[in-house]
């Protein structure tokens, strides 16, 4: 990241990075975690909350605080870390539930709050109702029923779906976007694991049959979400748009380090003319993401006017060029760069995961386009 950093801030990147590569170097990942059901131990999540991972959205008066004052930032400077290791743990969805609850009155609320920032929970975002769709399009329904609210339909993918305590459940309902908290538990969910692109990260499928939850189990009040919501979808944004700049790092200094190494005719690979208009290529896509992504993270940590669209424009551009990138990186290593020993496809399968979650580039734009929509009637 090419932040402008405090000491505190070089301090907590820095033990990430350290710690980081202490705990789930690629090479455990690739043979002890590869089958672990949740891709890393209960130690590990417990230890980097005690770090700072899952505070830094949240507000000092509920427990949180941020080394610079500005959570954004700080948090993006730990996801850069999280894709230049391909790092596992739920670091989006902890971080967006805890922000989401941020402020929140309820025992319930609070109480859930607590667990995630030390670690002693996860709590897993199921969002099956987001800003760029239609009414019709909603994944999840959330109906009133008395004093009870009513969950149904089902998510995918839902990140570690099986190991979440709690799930933040975003639906449609008559009045508009709703959100509830609900145990993972709760009689009527059934959880189904997938098999996900990224080895490092598990994922499921959750279905909510008629899932019943009190009124006070609300985060913010009924059919009033959006803007929560919107929030919310902006901190993920920004989180998936450092870990994959990460991992494209990485991915692009590896590259580069093989093309000088690797001889052929008696030359290095990077020697020749072809081979170095591709890597000025994907010199210019990786500045530029850096770019887009401290960008983000600053207009959305000082809620700017244009923090929405900064966010959805870096969600957008790194969705498209982290993929191109990282193929890139294969296609030069050649035969190895297809092998699973090799390193490389961890922040390929990184890029091309993140592409897709909390919104592909595609609805992205189509986000943008409304927000430009709503400025244009509104003038």
């Amino acid at each position: 990241m090419w932040h402008d950093l405090s000491s505190e801030q070089e301090l907590l990147r820095d033990t990430t990075a350290r710690f980081l590569d202490d705990r789930v170097p690629l090479s455990r990942q690739r043979k002890d975690l590869r089958n672990d059901p949740a891709g890393f131990d209960p130690g590990y999540w417990t230890a980097g909350a005690e770090l700072g991972w899952t505070m830094l959205l949240v507000g000092e008066e509920d427990g949180g605080g941020s080394v610079s004052g500005r959570g954004a930032v700080d948090l993006a400077l730990i996801a850069y870390e999280f894709g230049r290791h391909a790092a596992p743990g739920p670091l989006v969805d902890c971080n967006v539930v805890a922000a989401a609850l941020n402020g929140q009155a309820g025992d319930l609320q609070r109480g859930v709050l607590g667990e995630i920032l030390t670690g002693a929970t996860i709590a897993s975002s199921c969002l099956g109702h987001a800003p760029w769709q239609r009414p019709g399009e909603a994944g999840l329904t959330i109906r009133r029923d008395g004093d009870d609210v009513v969950i149904d339909g089902t998510l995918r993918p839902v990140e570690s779906a099986k190991q979440a305590g709690w799930f933040l459940v975003t639906g449609r309902g008559e009045s508009g976007m709703t959100q509830v908290l609900v145990p993972a538990d709760a009689p009527g969910i059934a959880i189904k694991g997938l098999k996900a692109l990224d080895v490092t990260r598990r994922f499921g499928a959750v279905t909510f049959d008629s899932v019943r939850a009190p009124a006070s189990a609300l985060v913010g009040d009924y059919g009033q979400a959006g803007d929560r919501v919107a929030s919310q979808i902006q901190n993920a944004a920004v989180i998936l748009s450092a870990e994959a700049v990460g991992a494209m790092d990485a991915a692009f200094q590896m590259t580069l380090d093989w093309a000088f190494d690797r001889y052929t005719f008696g030359r290095a690979l990077a020697s020749y003319q072809a081979l170095k208009h591709r890597f000025a290529d994907m010199k210019s896509w990786l500045e530029a993401s850096h770019a887009i992504s401290d960008a983000a993270a600053e207009a959305v940590a000082d809620r700017t006017p244009l923090a929405a669209e900064t966010a959805s424009s870096a969600k957008t551009y790194i969705g498209e060029q982290g993929p191109e990138l990282a193929q890139d990186c294969v296609q030069l290593h050649g035969g190895i760069g297809v092998t699973y020993e090799h390193d490389l496809h961890f922040f390929l399968r990184r890029v091309s995961l993140n592409r897709l979650l909390y919104g592909t580039p595609a609805e992205h734009r189509r986000l943008l386009a409304r927000i430009q929509i709503e400025q244009e009637n509104a003038a």
